[in-house]
């Protein structure tokens, strides 16, 4: 059997109230070493509050909040948590060069390094520009170079997918899985879970400060599945021979017809025919994911907003 994997983050009963409302309700969950976690739910919810938290930017009032640990890597002398925050706080009047190069002295590395970051996160051409000329996606790849600076092996990322254009989220998608095939840990935000799905290994959603979901994205899937709306002449008797053929899972909609999930069109095909029913329609339903999303988390009241500029 194999060894545990060692943890990353681990919070366990987390606890924060603003002016006595709360933002966080006992959260709890882990994020394995050599994964990529995706931290997801609408603006409100809490993810920006947790991430100031592990950043230590913040105390909670109860509860704990580890960053690393046994096999986190962290090596003496480097910073073992590389930390892009909401917004970015870059410096607008520098040159992304120059910006770089402060953010390296405060992290103890050369400007060699500095360079060659500019250029592994595909920044060199732009690298004489002012900071507040930058596009908002090449502002989050800005930020997280500054991140990767002291080749920290666990990142911590709020939002950012914010501004990234559909080949910006690809490259930084590809970044995450590098660092995770390196044996990094990622914990990155994000307001969509159809967004976040690509790149993560495990989901938490968050509502209204307290989690409503961690797993897999299969795990969510199965919980959540895509159906097929079958249109018959008894649909009742068609739930029937289903049902007995293992598939339960049929719900009867207002139109009349069933929202079946697992069953293929085949399977359903057969057990119609078993059942001496006709079917009028069939037709896919897939549930897009921030549809579960919002299943997941609509009964939930938003977060006071905090001073930092709100709690996402």
């Amino acid at each position: 059997m194999s060894a545990p994997r060692s943890l990353a983050f681990a919070i366990t009963g987390l606890h924060k109230r603003f002016d006595g409302v709360p933002a966080l309700r006992d959260v709890s969950f882990t994020v394995p070493a050599g994964t990529t976690t995706a931290l997801v739910g609408p603006p409100g919810s809490g993810k920006t509050t947790l991430v100031r938290v592990l950043a230590g930017l913040l105390a909670p009032d109860s509860g704990t909040a580890a960053v690393g640990g046994p096999g986190s890597k962290a090596r003496p002398g480097k910073r073992s948590v590389g930390v892009v925050l909401q917004p970015r706080g870059l410096h607008p009047g520098r040159t992304v060069r120059g910006e770089s190069r402060v953010w390296a002295a405060a992290a103890g590395v050369s400007d060699e390094r500095a360079a060659a970051v500019l250029a592994f996160t595909g920044l060199e051409p732009v690298a004489d520009l002012r900071v507040g000329a930058l596009s908002p996606g090449l502002a989050s790849r800005l930020a997280l170079a500054v991140a990767l600076l002291d080749d920290p092996p666990l990142l911590l990322l709020d939002d950012p997918l914010a501004g990234l254009d559909g080949a910006e989220r690809d490259w930084l998608f590809e970044l995450l899985r590098g660092h995770t095939r390196r044996g990094g840990t990622t914990l990155f935000t994000a307001q969509s879970l159809a967004a976040a799905l690509p790149v993560a290994d495990q989901l938490v959603v968050l509502g209204a400060g307290t989690v409503v979901f961690e797993g897999s994205p299969r795990r969510l899937r199965r919980g959540h599945p895509d159906r097929l709306i079958v249109g018959a002449s008894s649909p009742i008797a068609l739930a029937t021979v289903l049902a007995a053929r293992g598939f339960t899972d049929a719900v009867m909609r207002a139109d009349g017809r069933l929202a079946v999930a697992e069953a293929s069109r085949t399977e359903i095909e057969d057990a119609a025919r078993a059942a001496k029913v006709h079917l009028t329609d069939l037709v896919p339903e897939p549930v897009h994911p921030d549809r579960v999303l919002a299943t997941l988390t609509d009964s939930a009241a938003p977060v006071p907003q905090i001073p930092y500029g709100g709690s996402r």
